[in-house]
């Protein structure tokens, strides 16, 4: 059985504040936690898949090979628009 970890040492990990640890845990966006009792704990394993589960930034290849430049946050804009207006 791997050790488990408080929410002190999670911030300390990610190099972020025991108050920022708490609020993504009261938020349901930080690692998954187990309870133990009143206390708080974290699995090893469960920060790392957090982790690796969380958006990167910069420039991805595709699958052809080619980098993408673009963020990918926002849809391209569309070349052409076609309306259709009933008669």
């Amino acid at each position: 059985m791997s050790s488990l970890l408080t929410e002190g040492d999670v911030a300390q990990r990610l190099h972020a504040n025991l108050a920022s640890v708490q609020r993504w845990r009261l938020e349901q966006r930080g690692p998954q936690f187990i309870k133990v009792g009143s206390l708080v704990r974290y699995r090893p394993e469960d920060l790392d898949r957090w982790l690796a589960a969380l958006p990167t930034g910069g420039s991805q290849p595709e699958p052809n090979g080619v980098l993408s430049l673009g963020s990918g946050r926002f849809p391209k804009a569309a070349t052409s628009v076609t309306l259709s207006v009933p008669a």
